[in-house]
């Protein structure tokens, strides 16, 4: 009885094997069918276009690749004396059209191939075996059940991190609210240190006028000259003018103004030492060395000619601007200023001169007096 039954069960499980390999060579012949080998003639002269064999599959990378060979060859803007622009749109529709039947193919493949799994899990493992994986989750055949439990993970990564983003954000406003809280404590416990130092300078201050120490000062009795010079000034800003006159402050537009006078200065004594040096008419030698003077002068005045900028925009007042310094104008100056030096230094020979001629005929005369 026991060897009936088991031939029975091994009949059984052979008929079964025979069936799932008819269903499989049947959904590869479906898929061989549908993959492709039966195609338009339009898309045959795609693949013709591209250079391609229609039969087989063929890899995005592979399209692209015989696409771009093509479009070098017939862009209109790839300067190939090959150049087509009716021929460079076929060879582009013909890509799209390769492209959009592949991926069909490559779509029909995967579902049979997941029909071939469905078939061979269905008739091989037992019904309550689905249930052992992907934590219980999802309904339907193996493959739809991974994809749900794929987007369930993802659901629940993506839920993680929002928690994690939420505690990080707790946890910064928490920091903030403990800085602030210290900082209330420091600002308040300086207010309190001024407070009580204050209280301090003020009770020293009483006891000084009790004792008499204010009673010797100069001025004692009469009025204050507080505004003597802008009575229409504004006692607080006088106060903070005066404070920052007497500790040597100065604004920034003032500082700079005092380093534009000291470089314009500074350059034009250049100029006229170096002027000066020279001869009137200047020799070849002469000009060039004055040549050489005002080129490394230029670059001095272009550094002088920002600050001017600088100072033009901090200014005050519209009327204090000043204008850009020129090498025409500077140079100008220093000749100038070097025919004024050489007349005057002619004018102190000539007295020199003079002088001297006046002492030699007093000291002739005493020499005739004395010898008569």
């Amino acid at each position: 009885m026991s060897s009936s039954l088991h031939l029975l069960v091994c009949r059984s499980d052979f008929h079964h094997g025979r069936l799932l390999l008819l269903s499989s060579r049947r959904s590869a012949l479906l898929r061989w069918l549908s993959s492709g080998h039966r195609i338009s003639r339009s898309l045959q002269e795609s693949y013709r276009l591209l250079q391609l064999p229609a039969e087989g599959p063929h890899s995005p990378t592979q399209v692209r690749d015989a696409y771009l060979r093509l479009a070098k060859l017939y862009h209109p803007d790839s300067g190939e004396p090959t150049a087509d622009a009716g021929l460079f749109a076929r060879v582009e529709e013909a890509y799209r059209a390769v492209l959009a039947h592949q991926s069909k193919v490559g779509q029909r493949d995967g579902a049979a191939e997941e029909d071939d799994d469905e078939d061979k899990t269905r008739g091989v493992a037992p019904q309550h075996r689905h249930y052992l994986s992907y934590e219980g989750v999802g309904s339907g055949t193996p493959s739809q059940r991974e994809r749900q439990y794929r987007q369930i993970r993802v659901d629940r990564a993506t839920e993680q991190v929002l928690n994690y983003r939420q505690r990080e954000h707790e946890r910064a406003a928490a920091a903030d609210g403990a800085l602030v809280e210290r900082d209330t404590r420091q600002r308040s416990r300086k207010i309190k240190i001024t407070q009580a130092v204050e209280r301090l300078v003020e009770d020293l201050i009483q006891e000084s006028m009790a004792r008499g120490d204010f009673r010797n000062l100069s001025g004692v009795g009469k009025p204050l000259n507080k505004f003597e010079h802008n009575p229409y000034a504004d006692p607080m800003t006088h106060n903070l003018n005066r404070i920052l006159i007497d500790n040597g402050y100065q604004p920034p537009w003032v500082v700079t103004q005092r380093d534009i006078r000291e470089g314009a200065a500074r350059i034009r004594s250049r100029l006229l030492e170096g002027r000066a040096r020279l001869g009137d008419p200047m020799t070849p030698e002469e000009q060039n060395r004055w040549e050489r003077l005002c080129g490394s002068v230029q670059e001095e005045l272009g550094k002088l000619n920002k600050m001017v900028d600088n100072y033009n925009l901090i200014v005050p007042m519209l009327n204090m601007q000043m204008v850009h310094f020129s090498l025409a104008r500077e140079a100008e100056r220093a000749q100038r200023g070097a025919e004024q030096r050489r007349a005057e230094l002619l004018k102190v020979r000539a007295k020199e001169r003079e002088r001297r001629k006046e002492e030699k005929k007093r000291a002739n005369s005493g020499a005739k007096a004395q010898s008569v």
